[in-house]
């Protein structure tokens, strides 16, 4: 059974950095993509980034391209999201995710159940 746990999150303030850490188990870790995506409050799931098992490869929302970071270690098993600069719109419940390919849609095949990140100004 595939699980994906979140940590990492808390109460920040505007312009402190964060680093939110995706846990997984019961996956071959070298058959997936893995995500992340947030969502705020009457808004969609958005995609943030996403990178292959290798960590050869990264893809970045261009909202986040410019302060946020995607990691992965393939000894421990986690995927990492560094955020820098945060803003108050950052503010949300965010997503660690699972997939077969690389994809911007929330379609992803397995799903942690998220994390709340408050930003407050």
């Amino acid at each position: 059974q595939v699980q994906l746990v979140e940590s990492g999150g808390g109460l920040v303030q505007a312009g402190d950095s964060v680093t939110l850490s995706c846990a997984f188990s019961g996956v071959v870790y070298g058959n997936y993509v893995w995500g992340w995506f947030r969502q705020a409050p009457r808004k969609e799931r958005e995609f943030l980034a996403a990178i292959d098992w290798r960590g050869a490869t990264t893809d970045y929302a261009d909202a986040v391209k410019d302060r946020f970071i995607i990691s992965r270690d393939v000894w421990k098993n986690t995927v990492s999201l560094q955020m820098n600069n945060l803003k108050p719109e950052d503010a949300a419940r965010y997503y660690c995710a699972c997939n077969s390919a690389f994809s911007r849609k929330p379609e992803y095949g397995c799903w942690g159940r998220g994390i709340q990140v408050p930003v407050s100004s």
